[in-house]
């Protein structure tokens, strides 16, 4: 059935897992539109930062029904528990749920290879099946927008890294460019992306480089420490290629720091190895080796001894500042351009639901336009879920990073 709200062409800025689901629920519909994708990244891939992902009852459900890539796409940990300083587990904190983690890197491939068609290593032997393929352009950074004339649609321009100025015209733009969306800048200039006054640490470790101790504590566990003023967590996640065999897999750990804003901390921390200071992300390989040195022995200062050895066996961590955004509206210009995921609200990691909130947008627009529901129904779900979510993240975070935890140790 096609709905009066079908669009024939769609334009998505932003390439990453927002813009990759929406794609493939379009590309899914029973007359879906033309598809066509504006990554700003210069690179014909995103790089891979490594990191892993809690993959939640949303993101299972999209690639359940959606990206039915014919292979598991997770690790499971059946309990989770706390640490003490010295490096025990609190009993009072074992909790016995079963959560799914995977990694940034296999969810990305999956949906390139059922969007666009690329080929890798890990979807080798995969399925595939016969939907039709967006166009995936990178190099484009977005300058305008506005309505088409004489289209009702919406007129994108933006400039090409090797073709420099172009425009299009298209029935619906989604917004899927990000917590400094562009287009969300162009339309609602007022929402802003603040810093929350703390970063995140990240990095991973491949399991057979862990201590007897470590593997205890980490090894099908989510497994956490607090402590006034930082967070650790780690979990494992599928290792090269995606495999998710025992021995093959990594341990991705996240460890928030508080730092204040516009203090030579954060400067020296954000500056990478060229000089550039860098706003919201670190990168992999940028890290200078001082930064690195004195972060490895604070780790033996401060955490337990499992955990201080993780990060002393990462060889490139990388750093994620921690901000908030959120948009009080997803659709502008008259419901002609989308915001989703991170676009419409930044949420904080201690929710583990930035790629959930990505899977519940798409799916959603799939029920919205596959006739299930309206398009009020979809604005109201959409925003709720990012509002809900957004307040939660902010709570979890200044209760942990500025407050008192119950299970500190």
């Amino acid at each position: 059935m096609v709905t009066p709200d079908a669009p024939k062409s769609v334009i998505i800025v932003g390439g990453s897992l927002a813009g990759l689901m929406h794609a493939l629920t379009l590309l899914s519909l029973p007359s879906p539109p033309k598809v066509r994708i504006l990554e700003r990244s210069p690179t014909a891939l995103l790089h891979n930062q490594g990191a892993g992902v809690v993959a939640g009852n949303e993101t299972q459900q999209f690639f359940a029904e959606y990206v039915r890539p014919g292979r598991d796409i997770a690790v499971t940990s059946p309990a989770r528990h706390y640490l003490n300083r010295k490096g025990e587990v609190m009993p009072e904190s074992v909790e016995h749920r079963a959560q799914k983690m995977t990694s940034w890197d296999l969810l990305y491939h999956l949906l390139r290879w059922r969007v666009e068609g690329m080929q890798s290593e890990y979807v080798e032997g995969l399925p595939s099946d016969d939907r039709p393929k967006a166009q995936y352009e990178n190099g484009c950074t977005v300058t305008a927008i506005d309505h088409a004339s004489g289209s009702g649609g919406v007129k994108l321009t933006w400039t090409h890294k090797d073709h420099g100025s172009q425009s299009a015209t298209a029935d619906r733009v989604i917004a899927a460019d990000g917590a400094s969306s562009t287009i969300r800048r162009l339309l609602a200039p007022e929402v802003e992306r603040k810093y929350a006054g703390y970063v995140a640490w990240r990095g991973t470790v491949p399991e057979t480089q862990l201590s007897d101790s470590a593997r205890e504590v980490f090894i099908d566990r989510f497994t956490f420490y607090h402590a006034p003023g930082l967070q650790i967590l780690g979990y494992m996640i599928p290792g090269e290629n995606g495999t998710l065999e025992p021995g093959k897999r990594l341990f991705n750990w996240v460890w928030y720091c508080n730092y204040a804003e516009n203090s030579p901390e954060l400067d020296e921390l954000m500056t990478d190895t060229q000089g550039r200071r860098h706003a919201i992300t670190l990168p992999v390989g940028g890290m200078t080796e001082a930064v690195l040195a004195k972060q490895k022995a604070y780790a033996k200062e401060v955490l337990p001894p499992q955990y201080a050895e993780a990060v002393q066996k990462t060889e490139q961590p990388f750093v994620q500042a921690i901000t908030d955004n959120i948009s009080p509206r997803n659709s502008l210009m008259d419901g002609k351009v989308l915001l989703v995921g991170d676009a419409l609200a930044g949420f904080r990691p201690h929710t583990a639901a930035s790629t959930g909130q990505a899977a519940f947008d798409a799916l959603t627009m799939g029920e919205w336009l596959g006739g299930k529901i309206s398009k009020t129904e979809y604005d109201g779900r959409v925003l709720d879920f990012a509002q809900k979510v957004q307040r939660h993240g902010v709570m979890l975070g200044e209760r942990s990073q500025f407050g008192r935890h119950p299970l500190n140790g």
